[in-house]
């Protein structure tokens, strides 16, 4: 009996020593480890956004001192086209004496500019009856004309004919100075920034 208990005690204290069989199960489990987790890392990675998506969300710079009164420029933000109008006075005038009452998607022409800098009109130039690209300084208002079905927008891009139902959509956007605007970054008001 002595003898049974003396090989269990020398069992007990050759367990709790490492042994090679442990390294191995140990280094085996790491292997294994690294190996799941760089299976798994294309499959993480993959959900990102990729870097040409991230760029187009951001903000756009815009210099306004090339643009004469009485022209427009285009350029793009998030893949869409942006319509930076330079407007003249009377152009001005005609959008603000449009009975509002009358038109289909009620705007003034103040709540489609920045108070200060009425001269500047920003607009997405998409038309919204179905998403044509409009031309510029074309139709009976002097604004925008989509040729594919007809829409007619006046010198603020409010609707005035056609079957669009909706203006052509202000993005937001703020003036850094007094000739640079910034297309994704909005100063949160009508006021000027």
């Amino acid at each position: 009996m002595y003898e049974k208990d003396r090989s269990v005690a020398a069992t007990n204290e050759h367990a709790a020593e490492p042994t090679r069989r442990d390294f191995i199960y140990i280094a085996t489990g790491a292997v294994g480890a690294v190996g799941v987790a760089g299976a798994i890392w294309p499959f993480i990675d993959q959900m990102e956004p990729d870097k040409a998506t991230i760029a187009a969300g951001v903000p756009v710079e815009v210099d306004l001192t090339p643009i004469p009164e009485g022209q427009s420029i285009k350029v793009f933000w998030r893949g869409k086209p942006i319509f930076v109008r330079h407007r003249t006075k009377q152009e001005i005038a005609a959008a603000d004496n449009v009975d509002i009452s009358s038109l289909r998607d009620p705007q003034s022409d103040a709540d489609r500019v920045k108070k200060g800098d009425e001269q500047w009109l920003i607009v997405i130039g998409i038309c919204t009856h179905l998403g044509c690209i409009p031309l510029v300084n074309e139709g009976p208002y002097h604004g925008w004309f989509c040729p594919c079905h007809g829409s007619v927008y006046d010198t603020s891009g409010r609707i005035r004919q056609g079957p669009a139902p909706l203006n052509l959509a202000v993005p937001p956007y703020s003036f850094e100075g007094q000739s640079k605007i910034i297309i994704g970054a909005d100063s949160g008001s009508n006021a000027k920034a």
